[in-house]
């Protein structure tokens, strides 16, 4: 739907590959102005494929994020990517991204044959990056304990601990941990409280300004918010300007 800045949607999976890809989505400034968005921590890894007005077509794999990143997102340009959970990581690309916590990286020309003309219909590109993605996930059998780690990480939100996830897991914590440092550039146990952080926007969205994922308190509930965002649960409740773009994406999944 659009708003007086942007256009924005998103689409969740369903079946098998719902264990790997979060989401697909669109983001688009239809507008003759630059405007400021923040894009905040979501546990997620994302693909992303851009055009500007000018014409110039370009792809980015963003790693996982633990800061609030501000960007100017440019008129008359429009972005499609997939949100890939970290189970879907190690099949995708085979050497992780550890080095791409807080920043990304561009991607070659042609990549997963997306061209510019693919980003003039979402339904149509999410149809071949499904096409794309099956395969990653359908020649080769998940290591059970990872499944199960992921599992019960996704389902829980985070709210967890590393050595309930270990025993519950089958892994002994150390393992994971440096599976996850190898990987992904970052710790189990920070990686829960970002999952828990992303958990808490649909609450705030409604307006519910009180800890609902296993916060210690009302104060550790609005401390951790404000770690993560940079405002207070309130401030992301009223997103001026849509600028909170998983606020402005929420209420479209």
């Amino acid at each position: 739907m659009p708003t007086d800045h942007t256009v924005h949607t998103s689409r969740k999976l369903n079946g098998p590959l719902a264990d790997f890809i979060e989401s697909f989505w669109l983001l688009a400034n239809p507008t003759d102005k630059p405007h400021d968005i923040i894009v905040l921590p979501d546990g997620r890894v994302d693909i992303i494929f851009s055009l500007s007005s000018t014409g110039s077509f370009q792809a980015w794999l963003m790693g996982v994020t633990s800061i609030a990143d501000q960007v100017v997102f440019q008129a008359e340009s429009v972005i499609f990517a997939v949100s890939l959970k970290l189970s879907a990581v190690e099949y995708v690309f085979e050497e992780g991204i550890a080095g791409l916590v807080n920043t990304a990286r561009e991607l070659p020309n042609g990549f997963w044959d997306i061209r510019s003309e693919d980003l003039a219909d979402f339904d149509k590109f999410c149809g071949k990056l499904t096409d794309t993605l099956t395969p990653f996930f359908s020649t080769t059998q998940p290591d059970s304990r990872k499944q199960k780690l992921f599992n019960l990480l996704y389902a829980s939100n985070g709210a967890v601990s590393v050595q309930d996830l270990a025993d519950r897991s089958g892994w002994s914590s150390r393992q994971i941990n440096r599976y996850f440092n190898q990987y992904f550039g970052i710790s189990l146990k920070a990686y829960t409280t970002i999952l828990r952080f992303q958990a808490s926007f649909t609450q705030i969205k409604e307006g519910k300004f009180f800890p609902e994922q296993n916060y210690a308190d009302q104060p550790h509930f609005i401390r951790e918010i404000r770690r993560f965002a940079g405002v207070s649960p309130k401030e992301l409740n009223r997103n001026e300007n849509d600028r909170f773009i998983q606020f402005s994406l929420l209420s479209r999944k």
